[in-house]
């Protein structure tokens, strides 16, 4: 059910923004939002297409957005839509074709209460989704995480206004690892490692945000994969605004302890 009615805000959102990133109109100032970034025009119009089309169906939730903050559609909520409308906004804006869109439900103020889950490609509107314990999909196909050793593992890692110091503590991670890729939208990337696309995704920097990754956690999950924070626990964070995450996704144990290691070798 919940699934279906983030699948459906999704698909709006592709509509009234694929013609707009890359262009003047993708732009603009519109301050500071929820989550700490500067709000874009295709941020507003995205987040005000999920927000307008709760409000048409009754909805009853609390939404948390990247732009807008905590809005609440109902004195009796069902649970939460954690909402990053537009994840890669800088990519969009410029017309790189990396972005896309994330909204998760979750029962309770816990990511791992998250249980549905979907991110959709903005360029080209393919989506990926996932319900807990009910597997996770890309077009309407059920994926996976990857099984063999590739002759390329490939690791994705955010390294978006890292400090020296964290660079240093992964400079193993890239010595030891020949195709690391960075692409600028954690839940797309997130995603594409549900798929099988990368076999490991890094995001050590403490600086993201519950919203940019809750839909990408339960697809991941659902996939079959790992996800650990930087104390090596499974992941989970309050939803709150103030919550900044570390984390690791991995597609196996072996590829989660080759990593632990190669971070643990700049620490000795």
């Amino acid at each position: 059910m919940y699934v279906d009615i983030l699948r459906e805000a999704s698909k709006r959102i592709y509509e009234n923004v694929k013609d707009l990133a890359g262009t003047k109109d993708a732009a603009g100032d519109f301050g500071i939002g929820a989550g700490g970034d500067i709000s874009r025009n295709i941020d507003i119009v995205a987040e005000k297409t999920v927000l307008d089309y709760f409000k048409e169906i009754g909805f009853r939730c609390i939404v948390l957005g990247e732009e807008c903050g905590e809005v609440r559609l109902s004195d009796n909520p069902e649970g939460f839509v954690i909402m990053d409308a537009i994840d890669g906004s800088a990519n969009a804006v410029r017309g790189l074709p990396v972005f896309c869109s994330s909204l998760a439900f979750a029962t309770g103020d816990k990511l791992s209460l998250v249980t549905d889950g979907v991110v959709t490609d903005l360029v080209n509107g393919k989506m990926y989704w996932a319900s807990k314990n009910k597997g996770a999909f890309f077009d309407g196909k059920k994926i996976m995480v990857s099984t063999d050793e590739s002759i390329y593992r490939m690791v994705g890692v955010n390294t978006s206004g890292a400090a020296i110091d964290l660079m240093r503590k992964l400079q193993p991670v890239f010595e030891n690892n020949n195709h690391v890729r960075h692409f600028g939208a954690n839940a797309l990337e997130m995603a594409w490692f549900a798929r099988g696309l990368l076999d490991v995704f890094i995001d050590w920097r403490g600086k993201i945000r519950v919203q940019d990754i809750a839909a990408g956690y339960i697809i991941a999950k659902e996939a079959g994969g790992i996800l650990c924070d930087d104390n090596w626990k499974p992941l989970d964070a309050d939803l709150s605004y103030k919550t900044r995450i570390s984390f690791i996704a991995a597609a196996n144990r072996k590829m989660l302890d080759d990593v632990r290691k190669q971070i643990g070798q700049s620490q000795q």
